[in-house]
């Protein structure tokens, strides 16, 4: 499924919405809860940053690939690689750690495969978690 939204300004409940009744989502509750906590971080940060003034748009996409499924966000957003932020040092507690960088480092744990790509002018971030053990 291949869904496109344009602006994407305060729309970010409509995306995850959206994106979470494909029909390629599984119908385990385990890995719909990883899979909605990482579509929530990844669409939030594009929401909130790629576009100056949020007025920018969105493709999302759902893909099953073998025992996988794949979702893939492109933005022509602001160029981010959010794979070059450091993971937080959870050792710290939660005052003496610096903000943010928390919900990519849990996608990092929660999905098999994370890959980011810039190009043709487009931020292209994919996610993969299998759906299907053999």
């Amino acid at each position: 499924m291949l869904i496109r939204f344009e602006p994407i300004s305060e729309k970010c409940a409509e995306i995850i919405e959206q994106l979470m009744s494909a029909p390629e989502m599984p119908q385990d509750d385990g890995l719909l809860f990883k899979i909605r906590l990482c579509v929530e971080e990844a669409v939030e940060n594009i929401v909130s940053y790629a576009y100056l003034r949020g007025d920018g748009w969105l493709e999302a996409q759902t893909d099953v690939l073998g025992d996988s499924l794949v979702i893939t966000l492109r933005d022509a957003g602001t160029p981010f690689n959010p794979l070059d932020t450091p993971d937080p040092d959870i050792t710290l507690s939660a005052e003496e750690r610096q903000p943010g960088g928390l919900g990519i480092f849990l996608c990092k744990k929660m999905m098999d495969t994370l890959n980011y790509e810039y190009k043709d002018g487009c931020n292209i971030f994919c996610m993969s978690i299998k759906t299907k053990t053999n």
